[in-house]
């Protein structure tokens, strides 16, 4: 009998508004949009990689001072941490919150595992998914990143069920639909551009569960 659902965060509930549109207006005209983007992925790419080094307030700035200190060193140019961290923005998926309620509503225990620093509960209540969840499991939190099977195994003792007793939905392979398995739980990848993913939108988690 299932009785937890496990979602990814980004890619799965929450997308990522590109940062370098926001910070367009504050790079100076020279600096070519090829160049912004670049930096930012950059950026991007380099937090992906130690998020889990953001376990708490002091070294999560001490993280953000490190991938600001990215962009400006590949613009040439200073980008303050606070700059960098308002163009960072998420919203929430359309479906997500019509598919929270609706698991919500069979009596399923829903948290999101994912490899993130402290700051998601935060960004998802900005996402409007505040008290759609019933906890958060990080890879900040845990010391563990997906694909590593401990973060799925601390979102089991959240959730107070056994791993045939959980489902866990993602948008990659290699993280999520391997952690996954490798922690026993069934998972259930999304491909949100229809490709060869087991759904293409949350409201579709019903007819697998």
């Amino acid at each position: 009998m299932l009785r937890a659902v496990f979602l990814d965060a980004l890619g799965t509930l929450v997308e990522l508004e590109p940062p370098w549109v926001s910070l367009r207006d504050r790079v100076p005209a020279e600096v070519s949009d090829e160049r912004l983007v670049a930096a930012l992925r950059a950026e991007m790419a380099y937090y992906r990689e130690h998020a889990q080094e953001g376990r708490d307030e002091a070294s999560l700035a001490e993280l953000r001072e490190r991938c600001a200190g990215i962009v400006s060193e590949k613009l040439g140019m200073e980008i303050a941490v606070d700059e960098l961290v308002e163009a960072i923005r998420f919203t929430a998926y359309p479906d997500a919150i019509p598919a929270l309620a609706s698991l919500r509503a069979r009596g399923l225990t829903l948290v999101a595992v994912s490899n993130w620093d402290c700051s998601l509960p935060r960004v998802l209540g900005r996402c409007g998914l505040d008290g759609m969840l019933d906890g958060t499991v990080t890879s900040a939190e845990t010391g563990s990143r997906k694909p590593d099977p401990g973060i799925f195994r601390s979102a089991l003792e959240l959730a107070g069920c056994e791993p045939d007793e959980a489902l866990h939905v993602g948008d990659t392979a290699e993280e999520d639909v391997v952690g996954a398995r490798a922690a026993g739980i069934r998972p259930l990848l999304i491909d949100r551009n229809g490709g060869a993913g087991d759904i293409s939108s949350l409201e579709e988690i019903g007819e697998h569960l």
